[in-house]
């Protein structure tokens, strides 16, 4: 039994204020899920229903540096994993190679023995300053002329270079003691070998081929 002049329970006081914060709390909160909602459709970066690629459309995490090695992988192949065949050898001329290898190669030589890429940014950086190649062929010389197979009789020419390379080495480390290391006289040998083919005997290459026979009968 209750009187008129009873005071509220204090326990349905706190329940109400409870509920009146929460209230306040949400309807921001509400508004700013809206807001996050209404920018994303807005944007296009939404998820639509479809054609779908399944698990072939979630985005592979690939870093620039293996990106890179992809690159460089293909240029290798295309420029220096190749063998040239060239034309036959004429008569009564000095047999020269004249085809020594570009800094490019060397360099590229150079960082499949000592890599420098890849390094950790403020932990452990590697880098070559003031890089100067220095060529020198050291063999020159032709096989006997031998059957190769899916190419048919050829000589092998044997090219060898030795390139030295001249450069300032320096490497910075950035824990636990941060420092950095300098070899103004760093140097590294490269041997390079540019070995090529060249045809033997009356050899048909074919039409619009500037080697052989055939290559008389083309157009001046």
């Amino acid at each position: 039994m209750t009187t008129a002049g009873a005071q509220r329970s204090p326990v349905s006081y706190n329940t109400h204020r409870r509920v009146s914060r929460m209230s306040r709390r949400t309807a921001p909160t509400a508004l700013l899920m809206a807001m996050a909602v209404g920018s994303v459709s807005s944007t296009g970066c939404v998820m639509h229903l479809g054609p779908s690629l399944g698990i072939l459309g979630v985005p592979i995490p690939v870093t620039t540096y293996q990106q890179k090695q992809k690159e460089d992988r293909f240029w290798e192949h295309e420029r220096y994993d190749r063998v040239p065949i060239l034309g036959p050898i004429t008569s009564g001329a000095e047999i020269v190679a004249l085809d020594p290898p570009s800094d490019d190669e060397v360099m590229r030589a150079l960082e499949k023995a000592q890599p420098v890429e890849g390094g950790i940014p403020l932990l452990y950086e590697r880098n070559r300053n003031n890089v100067r190649v220095v060529k020198e062929k050291i063999a020159d010389y032709v096989d006997p002329p031998r059957f190769y197979p899916l190419i048919g009789p050829a000589q092998q020419h044997h090219a060898h270079y030795k390139c030295t390379v001249y450069y300032e080495d320096v490497r910075r480390i950035g824990w636990p003691m941060p420092h950095t290391l300098r070899d103004e006289d760093a140097r590294e040998v490269i041997y390079v070998d540019h070995n090529h083919l060249h045809m033997v005997g009356n050899v048909d290459t074919g039409q619009g081929s500037p080697y052989g026979p055939s290559a008389a009968a083309l157009p001046q």
